[in-house]
């Protein structure tokens, strides 16, 4: 059945972090409904309320989520009641030729970013009973969740839901960048640009391919602590260096790769810029679409630098999730130092304010 929620709404550019009390209708054949019990406050949230990523008014947030399983559709047959999901924003739908290909977040399911679910429909409802958009097709900053079957991925119920949620985006988006998207070779220097939520998880990648050198450039000192806890060798503030390509170069020679973690023109330039001759520039941050990117075209082919993008993290979210709740309890991997601060959803407009200082805050749910 239906059930009542607060939830973080966006409503204008005015009032982008609206809570209200919504209605999450009861799930369809192939749909689950979640208890929500933790969701990560991410930079593509902020992203949808400032107009880098188009959402219509009305859009309930988040995307980087876990919780358990209340109500099951009639169809649905490998999840069941009482258990333990993480959330993947992209609903794989299983037969496109990107996800036969085994690279399912590529998959060409034309909803799969919303503003709907996968079958272009809502189950959202405000007070006034105004269907809502969901965003990322979960919307699941709020109570409870109605989400399609192939968003809904088991976990082990052991791991604290707050450091769980983190694996829905955060984790898998700059893990994957690392070691699906790039490969890097053990003994290979690296820098990432960008040490935020995703930017830490790259530098943890990185230390989990074996990077012998690992160097972190942010704006930000107290990002730039963050990123040494979590295996930076190297510490690079852009502020406080003229020329920053000339001075990683100087630092530790051109990186065999570079991950830029921020979605900027002018940082993506620079990631390009530093490599040296057959390295590889990720792009992992969500740009503007209206930035251009400009490179000298002679070293496109002279120096075989590789130019590419991850979306989100190549990640193969059935495969991919269990993996990394695997290395957290073999003590590989980081999560719950990522949890900076935790918040009640009435705080949520704070959270988003100390987005700036936090690793991740989290909002948790009773």
């Amino acid at each position: 059945m239906s059930q009542k929620s607060k939830a973080v709404v966006f409503r204008s550019a005015q009032n982008p972090f609206s809570v209200e009390e919504v209605e999450v209708l009861s799930p369809g054949p192939d749909e689950v409904m979640v208890k929500v019990a933790a969701c990560g406050v991410c930079h593509s949230d902020l992203s949808a309320t400032n107009g880098t990523i188009p959402v219509p008014e009305g859009t309930v947030l988040g995307h980087e989520a876990a919780g358990t399983i209340v109500e099951v559709g009639e169809a649905v047959t490998d999840l069941a009641v009482g258990d333990t999901v993480g959330i993947s924003w992209i609903p794989m739908c299983g037969a496109c030729r990107f996800c036969l290909m085994g690279r399912p977040a590529l998959c060409d399911r034309p909803m799969k970013h919303g503003p709907k679910m996968p079958d272009g429909t809502s189950r959202l409802r405000d007070a006034n009973g105004k269907e809502l958009s969901h965003f990322m097709s979960t919307a699941v900053m709020a109570e409870y969740a109605t989400l399609h079957e192939n968003s809904v991925i088991k976990i082990d119920p052991g791991i604290p839901m707050p450091s769980a949620a983190l694996v829905g985006c955060a984790v898998t988006t700059g893990v994957g960048a690392v070691l699906n998207t790039a490969k890097v070779e053990p003994g290979s220097v690296v820098a990432v640009i960008g040490a935020g939520g995703v930017g830490l998880n790259v530098i943890q990648g990185a230390v989990l391919a074996g990077a012998r050198v690992v160097v972190a450039i942010d704006t930000s000192d107290e990002k730039l602590e963050f990123a040494r806890s979590f295996g930076a060798t190297h510490l690079l503030n852009p502020k406080k260096e003229e020329k920053l390509v000339d001075k990683v170069r100087k630092t530790v020679g051109a990186p065999d790769y570079v991950f830029e973690c921020i979605g900027l023109a002018e940082t993506i330039q620079q990631s390009y810029a530093m490599l040296r001759k057959g390295g590889m520039a990720v792009i992992v941050g969500i740009a503007p679409a209206t930035q251009k990117v400009e490179l000298p075209a002679l070293h496109l082919s002279v120096s075989e630098k590789t130019l590419t993008g991850s979306m989100y993290g190549s990640t193969r979210p059935r495969v991919d999730f269990p993996k990394l709740v695997d290395l957290y309890k073999a003590k590989r991997l980081k999560l719950d130092e990522l949890v900076t601060q935790k918040y009640r959803i009435e705080d949520a407009p704070r959270a988003f304010e100390d987005m700036k200082k936090n690793a991740r805050g989290v909002i948790v749910f009773d």
